[in-house]
């Protein structure tokens, strides 16, 4: 595909706020033209959402002892990794991380806890911090907890929870080779719950395990359908004691080429660059944000250090990027 088809299909997004079909975006996956690309996925988010920058955060609320078995993952308590576990962050501490986001200017933040799902007790605990959390700062409140159901889905909600964080993770073709504990049906059913309960959808995954440039099209396409607002993507980052340690790091264009195609598929969307982009050197992290992107997790992911906030700051300003209040 040339750079002038590029341009056409990118007006015609624009024009009518669709994404393009499966064919195109495998045409598009396959451009010899990567800055032509990445130009037009730009110009696509550009028109739906301006120079804004969409930024979040997120506390590790409960860590380890995870009994699900999602080769990835360094929490899981199946692998050997060596990852600080407890069962329950305490609320100062929550609230000490929130106060600190909010003061870097950071519009979401999100906690964050290991496992399958949470008890009924501890979901009322981490209630009563969204609770205090709303009465004392003026964050976007997000939560990850895992498979909840509807009932506890309005106590998030209740509480000051605004958006709900679930990831697909992957292509459904490539699922059951990185998770046999819980199914994507399991994580649809809790986003559909979510929705019913007024949430909004945060929902995206991680590529770099293995998966083919189709794969990572057709996990694009699955978001499209089931409605998510924001759509994280994280790149591997292989842990020791995990079954995926010595899987072969994603080379850096494919990381970028992934972006720009997820922006025509989904030119509505957040498209949050995640965990993992700390190892992007800093020309191809430039050219993410300038090339489809606009959404990024700052500070520190669950169990890796992320990118310096600062720095972060400073790059927006450089690309004259405003992080969105």
């Amino acid at each position: 595909m040339n750079s002038e088809r590029i341009k056409i299909i990118a007006d015609r997004v624009i024009a009518t706020a669709e994404g393009v079909s499966r064919d195109e975006a495998l045409e598009l996956m396959a451009a010899e033209d990567i800055d032509a690309l990445c130009d037009s996925a730009d110009r696509i988010c550009k028109a739906f959402h301006g120079r804004k920058i969409d930024t979040c955060s997120i506390v590790n609320a409960r860590s380890g002892l995870c009994g699900e078995d999602c080769k990835w993952c360094a929490q899981s308590s199946r692998h050997a990794t060596g990852v600080e576990t407890y069962n329950f962050l305490d609320e100062q501490t929550a609230l000490d991380a929130a106060a600190a986001n909010e003061r870097h200017g950071i519009h979401r933040f999100s906690l964050v806890t290991s496992g399958r799902t949470v008890s009924e007790r501890d979901l009322g605990k981490f209630c009563d911090i969204y609770r205090r959390l709303s009465g004392e700062n003026a964050l976007f409140l997000c939560a990850s907890m895992g498979l909840l159901g509807e009932e506890e889905l309005r106590m998030l909600k209740d509480a000051g929870v605004r958006r709900y964080h679930c990831n697909m993770e992957t292509s459904e073709r490539m699922w059951s080779r990185l998770c046999s504990t819980h199914t994507q049906e399991d994580k649809l059913h809790t986003i559909e719950a979510a929705k019913r309960a007024g949430l909004s959808i945060c929902s995206g995954g991680i590529i770099g395990m293995g998966e083919t440039a189709e794969d990572r099209i057709d996990f694009a396409f699955m978001l499209r359908q089931i409605g998510v607002d924001s759509v994280p993507m994280n790149i591997l980052n292989p842990i020791k004691g995990t079954p995926l340690q010595d899987t072969p790091l994603i080379p850096e264009d494919e990381i970028v080429r992934c972006a720009a195609v997820w922006r025509f598929i989904l030119p509505r969307q957040v498209i949050r660059f995640a965990g993992g982009r700390n190892r992007l050197s800093p020309a191809n992290m430039r050219r993410i944000l300038t090339g489809g992107a606009n959404g990024v997790l700052m500070g520190d992911m669950l169990t890796t250090v992320g990118n310096k906030v600062e720095e972060d700051k400073a790059m927006f300003a450089e690309l004259g990027l405003e992080i969105e209040n």
